[in-house]
């Protein structure tokens, strides 16, 4: 039987990038306020992740779910500078109703959506500054990674979200016997293309996204809790991707400049 995977926010840049992966590998249910097409209907339920009783049905005979839903992507009215009351609602209150209701279910992983806003304050300083203009001639030749141990530096409430989320993990998995894996992913937009100046350090292509998603939800038994970065294999990158090579095997085909060389 194909495992059964739910998504919540699966019309979003990184849902629509990893959808067809998903869609060929499992059986897909998605979970959204206004609805996914081209899904069978009882698979296709429609509620605010911030209304728990309302969510509560959609993780029935769930085996893992992959959390996307949140307020400050990409497509999002005010993206990462949303308002508290916005983060409160969708971000913290969300993503306890749905890894509560996992929990409740017994869902055995969830794939959490965290992101690279939870170091964004390193591009303040040197040498991470330069690396996020975008401008190969302001690279040094060589720059310490941030890895998932490197101090948080949040510069919006967007980021502050997502580091609570994180602990929210760590949480649940502490408490029950669920594993939580959280992806702080990069720049996936709907182009498929680097953007200039900061996509050049941070991009994430489709195909990585597919390979993102299938090795965290594929991931051993062994892994309960853990944090990866996940950007294509940039030139000018500057998060660790040797974590996630080294714990699920991820090893990007992709660069902002090209294909890479794995």
């Amino acid at each position: 039987m194909a495992r059964r995977v739910l998504v919540t926010g699966l019309n979003g840049a990184v849902g629509s990038a990893m959808r067809p992966a998903l869609a060929e590998r499992y059986e897909l249910s998605a979970l959204s306020r206004s609805g996914v097409m081209g899904l069978p209907g009882e698979r296709v339920f429609r509620a605010d992740i911030s209304d728990f009783d309302a969510i509560r049905p959609a993780f029935e005979g769930i085996d893992t779910v992959v959390h996307l839903a949140a307020d400050g992507g990409v497509n999002s009215t005010d993206g990462m500078n949303a308002p508290w009351e916005a983060m409160l609602r969708n971000n913290i209150i969300g993503t306890y109703n749905v890894l509560e209701a996992s929990r409740q279910a017994g869902v055995r992983r969830v794939v959490l959506a965290s992101s690279g806003a939870t170091i964004n304050g390193y591009e303040n300083e040197s040498p991470y500054r330069e690396l996020a203009s975008g401008d190969p001639a302001k690279a040094p030749d060589s720059w310490d990674m941030l890895t998932h141990e490197s101090e948080p530096k949040p510069i919006t409430l967007y980021g502050v979200s997502k580091l609570f989320a994180e602990d929210l993990g760590r949480y649940f998995v502490n408490t029950s016997d669920m594993s939580v894996i959280c992806l702080r992913i990069g720049g996936c937009n709907a182009e498929n293309r680097a953007a200039p100046g900061r996509g050049q350090a941070i991009w994430l292509s489709h195909r990585d996204t597919r390979q993102m998603a299938i090795k965290c939800i594929e991931a051993p038994d062994a892994v309960r809790f853990d944090i990866f970065f996940f950007t294509s294999n940039n030139k000018l990158g500057y998060r660790d991707l040797m974590h996630a090579r080294e714990v699920i095997g991820y090893i990007p085909e992709d660069s902002a400049t090209g294909t890479a060389n794995g």
